[in-house]
């Protein structure tokens, strides 16, 4: 009978222990698509022995799974690389607000979610400017200065830029738009339309590129895409960089816009803790320096300090004014920001 006893509870305690071996385990959605992101990963999994499981989907397509799997999703923690689809997942119910002293005293409240006594639903990890860009054979540095200067006749027929609706621009039209009210903001839109080159297509890169053809003369965005050419060794992209030239928009007045990459927990994590510790670790100064190095983006954890080249390049030593208002309250524009969009014709 003992023998018996104790055959069983020795089956208890391995079924036990193999629970617990398998509950080492993170899933991940993420939309960042970033090769250097592996080392990031690799390097929490050897310092916490927790294995991460990858599911790599865009921005859109993470939430519309979400929604779809319902409590029956596997997902953790999710990864996306834009303010307002991070709000859209809070609204949307599909994160748990976390309560994390070590992460609300890491990031600044304007770069997370709205906090309430549940916790905060999502915290942004790193951020990345939206700048303009010109042919500085032609164009003045003073007359794209600011982003109002984009909708200002003087630079008819000069721009080129992604589509409207993309969230990099949704983004920073919803940063506009909080700053000048909602009907100057529809001016300034149509203003913009009113100057472009040709119809908005391509992604940033492609609009850096068309400077430099001379297909238009001033394009917007993102600095990281900016600073993937400064590093670039081909001779065709050192070339281009040559011709062109960056600045940080409206540095008298509110100060650049950010967007940020961001994550928060899964509604439903089957993990809650690793989940967490997770979260914490890309707060950690190890983890910031992958965002900097690896991606060209700001940290945005207080106190981190990076050394790369073509972000200091690009912002003549590294220092610029930024704008300070919530990327919440950017994103909650994102609905009439689409409305305007479709008034002015801006594809």
């Amino acid at each position: 009978m003992f023998v018996k006893t104790l055959g069983i509870a020795s089956t208890l305690l391995a079924v036990a222990a193999g629970a617990a071996a398998q509950e080492q385990v993170l899933n991940l959605y993420s939309a960042r698509h970033y090769s250097t992101d592996e080392a990031l990963y690799a390097n929490f999994t050897k310092a916490t022995g927790i294995k991460i499981n990858r599911v790599d989907a865009d921005d859109a397509g993470i939430l519309s799974r979400l929604k779809a799997e319902g409590a029956a999703s596997p997902a953790d923690v999710i990864l996306l690389v834009d303010a307002a689809r991070l709000h859209k997942g809070e609204i949307d119910g599909l994160f748990q607000p976390i309560k994390s002293k070590l992460l609300e005293d890491a990031i600044a409240a304007q770069y997370r979610g709205k906090s309430t006594a549940e916790g905060t639903p999502w915290f942004g990890f790193s951020t990345r400017a939206r700048v303009v860009v010109y042919d500085k054979a032609k164009v003045k540095r003073e007359d794209v200065d600011t982003y109002e200067e984009l909708a200002d006749p003087k630079n008819k027929g000069k721009i080129c830029i992604r589509s409207g609706s993309h969230p990099y621009n949704l983004s920073l039209f919803g940063a506009v738009t909080e700053h000048l009210g909602e009907q100057k903001a529809e001016a300034w839109l149509k203003g913009v339309v009113a100057n472009l080159a040709r119809d908005p297509k391509g992604g940033d890169t492609d609009q850096i590129k068309a400077v430099g053809a001379g297909e238009c003369q001033i394009a917007v965005s993102n600095s990281y895409y900016i600073a993937r050419l400064l590093r670039s060794g081909k001779p065709e992209d050192k070339d281009l960089m040559e011709r062109v030239a960056v600045v940080f928009p409206n540095q008298s007045s509110w100060g650049a816009h950010l967007n940020i990459a961001g994550g928060a927990v899964a509604r439903h994590a089957k993990h809650p803790a690793n989940a967490i510790k997770f979260m914490e670790y890309l707060a950690s100064p190890e983890a910031q320096n992958y965002f900097a190095n690896g991606n060209n983006e700001w940290p945005v954890a207080r106190g981190v300090k990076v050394n790369n080249p073509a972000l200091q390049a690009m912002a003549g030593g590294g220092d610029f004014k930024s704008e300070t208002i919530p990327l919440a309250a950017i994103a909650a524009n994102q609905v009439k920001v689409q409305q305007m969009l479709d008034r002015v014709g801006f594809k």
